[in-house]
């Protein structure tokens, strides 16, 4: 089980503040990790950092060179080496109201904004996290690299799945967040097999739906079509993480690990 265990190892996680950011967090320090806590809200991650062993805080916006420039500096000034980069920040639809939320998802309605803001938070923000924070790592010729997709980018949304018991459709899984994250899965191959021979690891994780206060009918809905019949908790996801970043998954790069109840099995 030595090989599970990341003492010594500097672990930067993006989007450390959501829902399942956290608790990779958690669990990558419980593994022994030097935890670099990064989103968004700079005070708030220093926060969260303390109530973590050996971790650190500092805030970034992955869509800015020169933030992900400065939380590079600041990581390497405080441990000189980055070891795990954990592209977990990415955003989903966020729409005014949910009358304006049932028109707006639709395909045929969908503002271009919404379109350009995904791509440029899920595409663009990993691409320019590995950029700047992965290169230390080939410099250095070696590393582990882990990219959050989605088993949206594996398979295309059910959109039953968001209508009411009534048969209303509320909702609609928009096209932006399947086609980022299978773009995710596309980069993380590209970059497996770029940087395989400087001894950098690159995978993705695709996690399954996560239950987080959604609509009764939801996880109704979500739970039928999952052959386990339930939604994740976070901490499903900790096991596979910590795998992702240890020498445990030594051999394993350009690869996609699903964890997601079976969803994606019918």
């Amino acid at each position: 089980m030595t090989d599970f265990d990341l003492r010594g190892k500097v672990c930067v996680v993006t989007g450390s503040l959501g829902l399942i950011g956290r608790d990779f967090c958690r669990a990558l320090a419980e593994a022994g990790g030097a935890v670099v806590v990064t989103d968004l809200d700079h005070a708030a991650c220093v926060d969260r950092a303390t109530q973590l062993p050996n971790a650190i805080g500092h805030g970034a916006d992955i869509t800015s060179e020169d933030s992900l420039v400065a939380l590079r500096d600041a990581v390497l000034a405080k441990h000189g080496r980055i070891d795990v980069l954990v592209n977990n920040a990415a955003i989903n639809d966020k729409f005014e109201s949910p009358a304006a939320a049932a028109r707006a998802s639709m395909m045929e309605e969908y503002p271009l904004a919404l379109w350009k803001k995904s791509l440029e938070a899920n595409v663009t923000g990993t691409f320019l996290a590995c950029q700047i924070l992965g290169s230390p790592m080939a410099a250095r010729g070696s590393g582990s690299i882990v990219n959050l997709a989605s088993t949206y980018g594996i398979v295309a949304p059910d959109q039953n799945l968001y209508k009411k018991p009534d048969g209303t459709q509320p909702f609609y899984k928009s096209p932006a967040y399947p086609t980022t994250k299978a773009a995710v899965l596309g980069f993380t191959r590209y970059l497996a097999a770029y940087w395989g021979k400087a001894g950098v690891r690159v995978n993705a994780l695709s996690p399954g739906g996560v239950e987080n206060g959604q609509d009764a009918y939801f996880i109704e809905n979500y739970c039928a079509r999952t052959p386990l019949g339930r939604m994740a908790s976070p901490r499903d996801y900790a096991g596979a993480i910590v795998f992702l970043a240890s020498d445990a998954s030594s051999y394993m790069t350009g690869a996609n690990l699903v964890v997601d109840g079976g969803w994606t099995t019918w």
